[in-house]
């Protein structure tokens, strides 16, 4: 039994741990004992601060209802002590729970964060890099292969769908296996079909490896984007996504240049060699360096690490003796309903209409993008250093819409909100528990600004098609700058209210937006060249622009019933949880 005095001890001793684990920088009390002092942590302080997902004292969530008090089965035993010697007063635990501080999300340092959040990021550059690079070689290949440029097309086509598809597997084994694991697989998937287009010297070889290369590096956003979530709190993490999402852009803009410079000179072979080079030096850092971060696996880093999970590093400078061992809790399995069960979002109207509209955007995007060379490096005598540079407006486009649209989003989300206040009369100070407020217009507040930004997109497409015939380069450059732009804002707002609609399935949702956009995109990039073919370049675009003009309404009626929709489904999955409830009551 502890006594009000243990307790009052215990408070003091891990006050003064959670603060070096926190604030590493700050002196421990000079009543510690030098082997804590030597450590900064001892194993009786992790074990009251160790996260097992739900964990949030030692009597577990204090949310708990009182008749839930006696059973402390779902988190083992706090203090590694009997079962009769856990049982305290009320009166104790109470006194506890109110003095101890609450544990820490991560004990990872801010800048050893920084420092997996650059590794991730080096990771996503993969798959924007890697679809990128290729664009300016597009001519070369079509030479070198003896095959038309709509054929060389095709390979584009493979790249996107695979892109589309891959993510559905490796994402669920991302959240049960773990993200070194997953990291570990794709890099080697990606190193393997790199080395394979490197020897390609026929179509069908190129094809087939450029799927296999699109399965290796489709997945790594979405598992770097699983890391930052398992080590940052919501405070902390707007900044981290911020640098992983500016430095994933940069192979958007970046790509197509080194494509253009590796193939001008080395031949569009050496594209791939380099991305294998730096496919493997990133590989070698994750393995190195990146440790486990699921939080069923390593909890909220205090948890020891083995075998696969832990990285090379902790070899050399191994994490302290006292981190816990894991236990033996059986690990989830990666099923059949686990990838297809993502696909039930689409039977949702309100999923359905913003996904859809989202795909057609991408599709126009993905078209100008990848008929740029077949364009321009005729037309204007373009090396193939020179496409690599015809991009960059493309790319500059892409980081500008993805930065700045952060920014408008927050505004606009703040700006529903205090509309949202002054109707319900809800004080300022008051915080709004979102998932429960069924009646908050989140739909509103990701589509207050989107009309102007389809307005630019529709007519600079529009203009895009007839501004090549002028045979002034400038033109169409800074035409694609407000398509690039205009467009990722667009996947922005769109990607945005996908996540609040399932606020609790973000990942499951991320690839069934990612699966239609790259779906749909790989058809339009599929047709593009022949119907530019057919009709020409002016004609075509104001084709896809009138299109995308045309569906623009499906915004309008996901403004009016977005809201509605999202209240009966609410209402939908409540009841069948109750008539489930009832049935596994029935069969006791």
């Amino acid at each position: 039994m502890y006594d009000d005095t243990t307790l009052s001890s215990l408070v003091k001793q891990t006050t003064a741990v959670q603060q070096q684990i926190v604030y590493p920088s700050l002196p421990l009390s000079r009543h510690q004992s030098a082997p804590a002092r030597a450590h900064g942590w001892n194993r009786q302080s992790i074990l009251l601060f160790a996260d097992f997902n739900k964990f949030e004292s030692p009597r577990g969530n204090r949310a708990q209802q009182r008749a839930d008090q006696e059973d402390d089965s779902d988190y083992g035993s706090p203090l590694n002590t009997p079962t009769t010697e856990r049982n305290f007063s009320s009166a104790s635990i109470d006194s506890f729970e109110k003095k101890l501080p609450e544990p820490p999300y991560h004990v990872f340092s801010l800048a050893k964060k920084k420092q997996l959040v650059y590794i991730v990021s080096l990771a996503g550059l993969f798959s924007p890099l890697s679809s990128n690079i290729y664009f300016p070689a597009l001519d070369q290949i079509s030479k070198d292969l003896h095959v038309s440029l709509s054929l060389v097309s095709l390979t584009i086509t493979v790249y996107m769908i695979v892109q589309g598809l891959a993510p559905s597997f490796w994402g669920p084994l991302s959240d049960t296996k773990g993200r070194r694991i997953t990291f570990i697989g794709t890099f080697v998937v990606y190193l393997v079909a790199n080395v394979g287009l490197a020897f390609s010297n026929n179509f069908v070889a190129l094809m087939v490896f450029r799927g296999i290369q699109a399965a290796g590096s489709a997945a790594t956003i979405s598992v770097g984007a699983g890391v930052i979530g398992d080590i940052t709190t919501a405070r902390e993490r707007g900044g981290l996504i911020g640098i992983f999402g500016g430095i994933r852009m940069m192979g958007q803009s970046i790509g197509p240049v080194f494509g253009g410079i590796i193939s001008n000179y080395l031949g569009f072979h050496a594209i791939f060699w380099f991305l294998f080079g730096l496919g493997a030096l990133t590989l070698l850092l994750i393995l190195l360096i990146l440790p486990e971060t699921l939080r069923s696996i390593a909890g909220n880093g205090t948890i020891r690490l083995t075998s696969v999970h832990r990285p090379l590093i902790y070899t050399f400078t191994p994490p302290p003796d006292e981190l816990l061992d894991q236990d033996n809790t059986p690990s989830k399995k990666v099923t059949v309903s686990s990838i297809v069960a993502p696909l039930k979002f689409l039977f949702e109207k309100d999923v359905f209409i913003t996904l859809f509209f989202g795909s057609i955007v991408y599709t126009v995007w993905s078209m100008v993008t990848s008929s740029t060379t077949a364009l321009f490096q005729g037309r204007f005598n373009l090396n193939d250093l020179q496409v690599g540079l015809v991009f960059l407006p493309n790319g500059a486009g892409c980081v500008a819409g993805s930065y700045l649209t952060g920014y408008l989003m927050d505004h606009d989300y703040k700006a529903v909100e205090r509309q949202y206040r002054q109707q319900k009369g809800i004080p300022a100070d008051t915080l709004l528990n979102k998932k429960e407020l069924v009646d908050f217009p989140i739909e509103k507040s990701r589509l207050r600004n989107i009309w102007w930004i389809i307005v630019i997109f529709v007519l600079t497409v529009a203009l895009y098609g007839f501004s090549l015939p002028l045979n002034i380069i400038a033109i169409p450059l800074v035409l694609q700058f407000f398509i690039a732009y205009t467009a990722t804002a667009v996947f922005s707002f769109n990607s945005a209210l996908v996540i609040d609609l399932y606020p609790g399935a973000s990942a499951s949702a991320t690839a069934v937006n990612n699966l239609m956009r790259c779906s749909v995109g790989a058809a339009g990039v599929a047709v593009v060249q022949l119907v530019i073919d057919t009709f020409g370049s002016g004609l075509t675009f104001a084709l896809f622009a009138g299109i995308t003009a045309v569906l623009s309404p499906l915004l309008v009626v996901e403004w009016f019933n977005g809201e509605r929709w999202r209240g009966e489904r609410k209402e939908r999955l409540r009841a069948k949880e109750e008539q489930k409830k009832a049935m596994d009551a029935e069969k006791k």
